[in-house]
């Protein structure tokens, strides 16, 4: 079973940056694609990024591409996603979702995802 846990979320400035970190056990993450999701209130859960179990392919959404960076770090059983340059529309709780196998083209679908965390909130404002 594996298991998710989101950190790095909290109040930050518009234009400032965060680190948010997906952390696995249970499981060996590098057997995942991830994909980082966020859902503000009163709208859908929308995809942002996602990245191939080795690393091989990422994809981001056109929101968020320029500005998030998504990685990962196997050895740790780590995934990142660099924020940078933050928008007050980026407000919501983020989630990370794991799948044992994806298409890029349709990771940003979180009903494609297998396991998923608690989320952490990140709030963007002045």
């Amino acid at each position: 079973q594996l298991l998710l846990v989101e950190s790095g979320g909290g109040l930050v400035q518009p234009g400032g940056s965060l680190r948010l970190s997906c952390a696995a056990s249970g499981s060996t993450l590098g057997s995942y694609a991830i994909g980082w999701f966020r859902q503000a209130p009163g709208k859908e859960r929308e995809g942002l990024s996602c990245i191939s179990s080795s690393g091989e392919w990422t994809k981001y959404a056109a929101s968020v591409k320029g500005r998030f960076t998504i990685s990962r770090d196997n050895a740790n059983n780590t995934v990142y996603l660099q924020m940078n340059n933050l928008k007050p529309e980026d407000t919501g709780i983020y989630y990370c979702q794991a799948a044992r196998s994806i298409l890029r083209t349709m990771c940003t679908l979180n009903n494609l995802f297998d396991f998923w965390g608690q989320g952490t909130q990140v709030t963007v404002s002045s």
